[in-house]
């Protein structure tokens, strides 16, 4: 057997034998820790009390129930699970791999998939999942992309050895599109084009809503997309799904927003590199920005105003800012290091960590999600320290109250090597 292979027959048996063992949800209580409860406020030398899959209870004055393990969380610091809002985890396995890449499409005529979920194509047992837990990331919105129209994303949790209907939080719980340069292949190299098919889309998506009964006998005129594509564009015309723009360039962000205005539609800007040019604007028509404050270079003419301090410059704005690492599935684990980042160039700790928890949740309408109160979900991390320093570890993590294995393939790998060079 190769090297390669038995270090997967190893990772899948050892964290599966952790599972087995905490198959059941205990109780659990984590003492004396510093917990960061809500956006601006935490608790010293608080308690955390775990039990039936939700936070019990979170304070200074805990009862904690006999019968409950009990977690020393002196000099510790716990908070709610990170929230990476906009990847490819659980879709990419190997990048240049074309056999491992999953809700990736071309651009081209053809290059509207609306009624594409990625749910169909994403696997909860890819490698890259222990990875990213491992870096105090426990729930991600995982999004299709390509094309024109890319489909709808869903929000996951990273719990080990799941299925996916287990993994899966909400489905869909977006549409997403492009514009800009990003939707230059899909309209004959026009941003104006990109725009206007997605106009008619969306208008056709109003119509077909309103008059299926005619549509089904073909007592209508051609409508832009196939049956199934406006049924699912329909939801976001009626209010029942976000449109996520992805787009960079203010100009086009403004275009984003105009059409937003026009059709009534909910839309989030994803990528946002310019979107501090137009902070004001995006705030005075409440739209959010998802963006990755590492993402620094001019590495194209759409992102020739980048800012390291955009981040900062959105929320004092009054935007609503989700940070994330924007697609790579094995830069995922990160997320604490983007976050980190945004702080160093201006942006509050308490709004840096709203931006991976409480604030996803938020824009995708999940309650009890990203958030460490009583009675919300227990997905939460015990930090070694600080999360946005460098040297701090995430120690462990419960996904739903249960408690999650930390190794991780990359473990394996150092471990091999370490031994590999050990003297005997």
């Amino acid at each position: 057997m190769k090297p390669f292979q038995s270090l997967i027959i190893l990772a899948l048996a050892m964290s599966g034998a952790v599972h087995a063992a905490h198959a059941a949800t205990e109780a659990v209580a984590i003492e004396n820790a510093t917990v960061h409860v809500e956006r601006g406020k935490k608790l010293e030398r608080a308690t955390v009390l775990i039990k039936d899959g939700v936070i019990a209870a979170v304070g200074n004055s805990v009862q904690v129930p006999a019968g409950t393990r009990r977690i020393d969380g002196t000099g510790k610091v716990v908070t709610a699970g990170l929230v990476d809002s906009f990847t490819v985890l659980g879709l990419v396995e190997v990048g240049l791999v074309k056999s491992t890449n999953e809700g990736a499409f071309p651009g081209g005529e053809s290059a509207v998939h609306a009624a594409y979920r990625v749910t169909d194509g994403y696997n909860p047992a890819s490698i890259a999942i222990p990875v990213a837990r491992a870096g105090g990331v426990t729930q991600v919105i995982t999004v299709p992309r390509g094309g024109l129209v890319s489909g709808m994303s869903a929000w996951v949790t990273l719990g080990h050895d799941r299925t996916l209907k287990e993994v899966t939080v909400l489905d869909p719980v977006a549409m997403h599109v492009a514009l800009g340069e990003e939707a230059l292949a899909s309209a004959s190299g026009s941003r104006g084009k990109a725009l206007e098919r997605l106009r008619e889309l969306l208008d056709d998506a109003a119509q077909y809503s309103r008059r299926r009964d005619a549509f089904e006998r073909n007592q209508m005129r051609r409508l832009a997309a196939s049956r199934l594509d406006l049924e699912a564009l329909a939801q976001v015309v009626q209010g029942k799904l976000p449109l996520v723009v992805r787009v960079d360039r203010a100009a086009d962000i403004m275009a984003a927003v105009k059409l937003a205005t026009e059709l009534n539609v909910r839309v989030i800007i994803a990528g946002g590199t310019e979107a501090w040019m137009v902070a004001t604007h995006l705030a005075r028509a409440k739209v959010p920005v998802i963006l990755n404050p590492m993402e620094n270079l001019p590495s194209s003419f759409d992102r020739v105003h980048v800012r390291d301090d955009a981040a900062a410059i959105l929320v004092q704005a009054g935007v609503a800012v989700a940070l994330s690492t924007m697609e790579e599935a094995m830069m995922v684990r990160t997320l604490r290091q983007a976050a980190g980042n945004a702080v160093a160039q201006g942006l509050s700790w308490d709004d840096a960590l709203a931006a991976v928890t409480s604030v996803p949740a938020a824009l995708f309408g999940l309650k009890g999600r990203g958030v460490l109160k009583e009675g919300a979900a227990a997905d939460l991390v015990l930090w070694s320290g600080d999360p946005f320093e460098l040297s701090t570890r995430a120690e462990k993590a419960w996904i739903g109250g249960a408690p999650q294995p930390m190794g991780n393939r990359q473990d394996l790998l150092r471990e091999q090597y370490r031994g590999g060079t050990k003297a005997e």
